[in-house]
């Protein structure tokens, strides 16, 4: 073999190489984390609003940024002023922190350590709280 042909055959298998990774890019793209996490948003918020149970209602789910999921509800039968909101965050803190670490739904949440959010509000639609779970909570 000549230098010519040793060279095309470098330049044909280097074209090649970038054709293939450029079609592999454009075509095979794995889906991106923060885009599942959206799709699982949307998803869930086809089922929206769903009761929880028989005082809480789902109304939907969104991805904040990058490592945000935050779940918004509300308490269908209670105004801002027959709750003791202090004691009721305080009262659904431990629960939900327990949920995030064992239910095996939010797995890809913990191994991602996507940050968690739950905010509430009165049946009249006004905030109550919000409770933030960052990865350092659950871990």
């Amino acid at each position: 073999m000549n230098n010519k042909n040793i060279i095309g055959m470098i330049f044909g298998a280097a074209a090649f190489l970038i054709v293939y990774l450029a079609v592999q890019q454009v075509f095979f793209k794995p889906i991106s984390f923060e885009n599942q996490i959206r799709e699982m948003a949307n998803d869930l918020n086809k089922s929206c609003p769903i009761m929880v149970d028989s005082e809480t209602q789902l109304n939907n789910a969104m991805v904040l940024n990058d490592n945000t999921f935050e779940y918004n509800y509300t308490l269908v039968n209670m105004g801002r002023a027959e709750l003791d909101i202090e004691a009721l965050e305080s009262y659904l803190q431990p629960i939900i922190l327990n949920n995030i670490k064992t239910s095996p739904d939010l797995k890809i949440f913990r191994d991602n350590e996507i940050t968690m959010v739950y905010n509430y509000k009165d049946k009249n639609g006004e905030q109550l709280f919000r409770i933030v779970f960052e990865a350092e909570n659950y871990k």
